[in-house]
């Protein structure tokens, strides 16, 4: 099977950074959009940044020119750099991704999530 797991996730100061990665592993043919979502206590999840397979990219508005999605094909992972981290940045961090097994089929994984909290 395919799974995802973040890591990263971590008590920062604000004003801080951290470097959230998303790992896939099984039996993969091809991993093609990822997003990184968040979701905090009582808010609807919402998606924090998208990268397709060729690499284009797209941000929600309260984390641009602040976060930045990168992912490396050749480990099958997917890296969310995060900057000038913000209390209302707070939040459980998953990481969803389209991915083509090995059988040729497409589905859509969900990690368990990461925890980025940041202190005022």
């Amino acid at each position: 099977q395919v799974q995802l797991v973040e890591s990263g996730g971590d008590l920062v100061p604000a004003g801080g950074s951290l470097r959230l990665s998303c790992v896939a592993s099984g039996r993969i043919f091809s991993i093609n959009a990822v997003g990184w979502y968040r979701q905090a206590p009582g808010k609807q999840r919402e998606l924090v940044a998208h990268i397709t397979s060729g690499g284009s990219t797209n941000y929600a508005d309260s984390v641009k020119g602040r976060f930045t999605i990168s992912r490396d094909n050749t480990k099958n992972t997917v890296y969310l750099q995060m900057n000038s981290l913000k209390p209302e940045d707070t939040a459980l961090y998953y990481c969803n991704a389209d991915i083509v097994r090995l059988d040729l089929r497409k589905y859509d994984y969900w990690g368990r999530g990461t925890q980025v909290t940041v202190s005022s």
